[in-house]
């Protein structure tokens, strides 16, 4: 599922960060948490190593169509038999002969061999699928990395503001905490004046008790909080003190709905990962079409024999030297229909990606509207409690 719109987050992340108070020297600010968090969150850490390892794909995808060299050595036993006819013999101190017959025999000989081949791909489909297919997925390791990113930004400002949340919960009902306090003393020198009766001195307990309970609930809550945030960036936990906004305006969308939704429909990370990956399953079903299947190599060989032993005709050694050097033509002939069956099924694959990629659209289109809305209200919303809070 399509995570917020994360294209937002950078600016919305610096702006929110200009709102911070500055008046506490040893709190730490929304940046400094954020600067932490890229070096000790354990989702982020892990997908920057995910990142690392897709860029790899690239060099893999060159590889595809660099020539290989192998060299390979064999030792073992082997029975050979060669008859060769109308051959032409000549010897010192023989005549020319035609049409001589050479006849060679060793049984369980002594075979080594040792070959270097060369192989060169000059036309292959199945390849160049392979090798896009690894350009593409480089490219959404690429997104995804920028994706964990934002979401660490998103994660960070939230579980940073979670602190600011408790923290001030935790003061209020301090605050709240002094009021009942003094309440209750009033209530117990009235009583003892006589002018209420012994229910209002229990009333006025009970509202202390409970708030004191409050006050336990908001601090089990401001160390959860702060835990969580330490978790995340590796700073202390007994230092953790959040800065509030207290100072300058929410950020405006700054631009119309119809233009973040545009923005988002180019830049959001998640939405183009998908359109990748349609592509990725096209690749993959152009691997097993009709037009993948002959593929054109240019090879080389060169391979040295050697047979030692006895046979039928005595004691015989034969070394044989071969080089080669030509185009290979490969045909596959009969699969046994897996190969088209391979081809229906990433053809449906690849529906389904374009499926997935549309609902994702859908769902960013979604996720700008409510978040442009969400800062278009909300700065309305904070002006007017603020107005009210001071009347």
């Amino acid at each position: 599922m399509v995570k917020r719109t994360a294209f937002l987050v950078p600016r919305l992340l610096i702006a929110v960060v200009g709102t911070l108070s500055v008046s506490f020297a040893q709190a730490t600010d929304l940046m400094q948490a954020w600067q932490a968090a890229q070096q000790h969150d354990l989702d982020y850490v892990s997908a920057e190593a995910a990142h690392e390892a897709g860029q790899t794909r690239r060099d893999q995808s060159n590889a595809l169509w660099r020539p290989s060299l192998q060299a390979t050595g064999t030792t073992g036993r082997m029975t050979n038999d060669s008859q060769t006819q109308g051959a032409q013999f000549y010897a010192p101190g023989f005549p020319l002969t035609n049409n001589a017959a050479f006849n060679t025999s060793i049984n369980n000989g002594t075979l080594d061999r040792w070959a270097l081949s060369a192989r060169q791909p000059l036309i292959n489909r199945e390849r160049l699928a392979q090798s896009r297919q690894l350009d593409l997925n480089a490219e959404v390791s690429e997104l995804e990395w920028q994706n964990a990113r934002q979401e660490l930004m998103l994660h960070t400002a939230q579980r940073y503001f979670d602190v600011v949340l408790a923290q001030e919960t935790l003061r209020v009902t301090r605050r709240q905490e002094q009021s009942v306090e003094k309440a209750l003393g009033e209530v117990k020198t009235r009583y003892q004046m006589g002018d209420v009766p012994i229910t209002d001195t229990h009333e006025a307990a009970a509202r202390m008790e409970a708030i004191r309970a409050q006050i336990l609930a908001a601090e089990t809550e401001l160390q959860l909080k702060q835990a969580a945030l330490s978790d995340a960036t590796g700073l202390p936990m007994d230092k953790i003190e959040a800065l509030q906004p207290t100072k300058g305006d929410l950020p405006l969308p700054g631009a119309s709905l119809e233009q973040w939704t545009s923005d988002a429909a180019a830049g959001n990370p998640g939405l183009r990962t998908q359109l990748l990956r349609v592509d990725v399953a096209r690749e993959e079903s152009a691997r097993y079409s009709a037009l993948a299947s002959p593929s054109l190599d240019l090879v080389g060989e060169v391979t040295r024999d050697h047979l030692s032993g006895s046979g039928d005709y005595g004691a015989a050694n034969n070394v044989m030297h071969t080089t080669l050097v030509g185009l290979q033509l490969t045909i596959p002939i009969y699969t046994g229909g897996l190969r088209s069956a391979r081809h229906d099924e990433t053809q449906r694959l690849a529906d389904k990606a374009l499926t997935d990629s549309d609902r994702t659209r859908q769902q960013v289109s979604l996720q700008t509207r409510a978040a442009w809305l969400g800062l278009t209200v909300g700065a309305g919303r904070v002006k007017a409690l603020a107005a009210a809070l001071k009347a």
